[in-house]
């Protein structure tokens, strides 16, 4: 399955606020334990977490991926896999959850993936997953937050 032809939506997403909102926010969160210190630069200026170094690069409980920013639910742990890159990867996204835009920086072309609620940069997606999507969602633990499954989907 091929990767889309990326781009931003033309539509504000449903969830805005300006660089300082984002940055108070993301700090009272960070303060908190509940994100990574490079939170806000990995999601408000597309920073990238070094390889093999994220909270969630190994990590396989079952539960659910969410964004750090905003709380949306963007995978889940049965689509994640061990894809040997060192950040976490799934091959599968909740729908309507990601958006895609072409990411031309650092001299490659890539395709970058956002929050479709608040536009938080997560990672990128490329086309050598496994079946059935072929694709590999490689995201920044920092952009992301794991919550357990909730009592009623629990095996």
């Amino acid at each position: 399955m091929p990767i889309s032809a990326a781009r931003h939506p033309t539509t504000p997403f449903p969830i805005q606020k300006d660089e300082a909102e984002w940055r108070a926010w993301l700090d009272a969160k960070i303060a908190r334990g509940e994100a990574e210190p490079l939170a806000y630069e990995v999601t408000r200026r597309a920073a990238t977490e070094r390889a093999f170094t994220g909270r969630y690069a190994d990590w396989w409980q079952l539960g659910r991926y969410h964004c750090v920013a905003c709380g949306a639910h963007l995978f889940d742990s049965d689509a994640k896999f061990d894809a040997g890159c060192g950040w976490p990867s799934f091959w599968r996204a909740v729908p309507g959850a990601i958006v895609e835009r072409l990411d031309r920086s650092h001299g490659m072309i890539r395709t970058e993936t956002l929050c479709a609620q608040c536009g938080a940069h997560l990672g990128h997606v490329f086309d050598d997953g496994p079946p059935p999507t072929g694709l590999r969602y490689c995201m920044n633990s920092a952009a992301l937050q794991w919550q357990p499954l909730p009592a009623d989907d629990a095996c």
